[in-house]
């Protein structure tokens, strides 16, 4: 089984697939993994493998490692797309998370204005609101939607909190009021011995009902592109992706797909 595990506070920058030219902000530690989700299909591996010793970096440590970065891309004349939250877990779970957004908005403004600041969000922390009005503040508020059968969610997702409410999710997410990117893994295969498949129709009708109900500003469909830590979990096509996204469009919201 193949892992990765980031380097903390700053890594890469790495070329995104869909967001181009990406400087990595992650704000978990960066010898191990903490998420409040454990997905099957994680490139970071599972929870329970990759337990860290180290702490999160703080505030101060996240601002002091974003400046000498950008500061020394800027002076070299380098590009930058975008400053993407993301890494070993889930962001917006930093207790500091959002004076880390503004420190981050301060910084972008100064040496890379035409960045955009991007987070990778399974949606988990969005009732909070210091959580939802930093969202609010960065270019590309990046939330997970994979599903909204609690059953599917439980098995692929795996959230934490046995509390998680998908229909609570989903409320949050309306709050964003179009604020809010979609994010959604369609897949097919098999995790001990069910299916994963989310790409029929009985998981597709629903899901799009949502999208439609949270109105975001774009959805990014995907499909699996590095090694799992769960086995036996297969590529959805690019034909049905391709459908999807068709289906996303119809709704008059714009769509992109990521095979």
């Amino acid at each position: 089984m193949s892992t990765i595990i980031y380097p903390s506070p700053i890594f890469g920058p790495v070329h995104s697939r869909r967001l181009g030219v990406s400087l990595g902000v992650n704000l978990m530690p960066g010898d191990g993994k903490v998420c409040s989700f454990d997905c099957i299909y994680c490139e970071c591996g599972f929870n329970r493998d990759f337990k860290p010793k180290s702490k999160r970096p703080t505030r101060q440590e996240v601002k002091k490692a974003l400046i000498k970065v950008l500061k020394q891309r800027h002076s070299e004349g380098l590009k930058l797309d975008v400053i993407t939250f993301a890494g070993n877990g889930e962001p917006t779970a930093h207790p500091d998370f959002a004076g880390i957004i503004d420190d981050t908005v301060e910084v972008r403004n100064k040496y890379f204005p035409e960045a955009k600041i991007s987070v990778l969000s399974n949606a988990t922390f969005i009732h909070r609101t210091d959580v939802h009005d930093a969202l609010m503040k960065v270019d590309n508020n990046i939330q997970k939607l994979d599903t909204v059968n609690s059953l599917y969610i439980n098995k692929v997702d795996r959230p934490v909190s046995p509390s998680y409410d998908v229909n609570e999710v989903i409320s949050n997410l309306k709050r964003f009021n179009g604020h809010v990117i979609i994010q959604t893994m369609f897949m097919k295969g098999a995790f001990n011995g069910e299916t994963v498949d989310n790409t029929g129709e009985s998981f597709i009708q629903p899901w799009l009902n949502a999208v439609k109900e949270i109105k975001p500003q774009q959805v990014m469909i995907y499909t699996i592109d590095r090694e799992t830590p769960a086995q036996g979990l297969k590529k959805a096509e690019p034909s049905v992706l391709d459908s999807i996204k068709l289906m996303v469009e119809q709704l008059g919201i714009p769509c992109s797909a990521s095979y």
